[in-house]
């Protein structure tokens, strides 16, 4: 069974992505020498910290064994430990791309998520 990690992104961002065949990272991601990504336990905090009140967003599935030892899991907020990728990937390691919209409530709806 895949286990997936999760990266919320820019629809305009994602779209260049494809266009190219692989994704070189978010400017947060640039800065920090890593992608960021997160466990599905992690993911809508993430969402509600770094990108509360931003439309026109993807969720980003990955299977973590197509993205090869490049991928760490390190510590970082509270002390959990995150997927951090030390690499650009392929667009091969994308299990699917979702919507990531705003609900009524001003949240991001998720779709299901595996890990929750």
């Amino acid at each position: 069974m895949s286990r997936f990690v999760y990266k919320i992104a820019p629809q305009s961002l994602w779209q260049e992505a494809e266009a190219i065949g692989r994704f070189t990272g978010a400017p947060i991601d640039l800065t920090d020498g890593y992608i960021h990504f997160s466990t599905g336990a992690q993911v809508r905090e993430t969402a509600a910290r770094y990108f509360a009140g931003l439309g026109d967003l993807v969720l980003v599935a990955l299977d973590e064994a197509k993205l090869g030892p490049a991928l760490k899991y390190e510590v970082s907020r509270g002390g959990d430990l995150f997927p951090h990728l030390y690499a650009e990937f392929t667009l091969d390691a994308v299990a699917w791309v979702k919507p990531l919209p705003l609900g009524a409530d001003g949240n991001h709806v998720f779709p299901p998520l595996e890990a929750e």
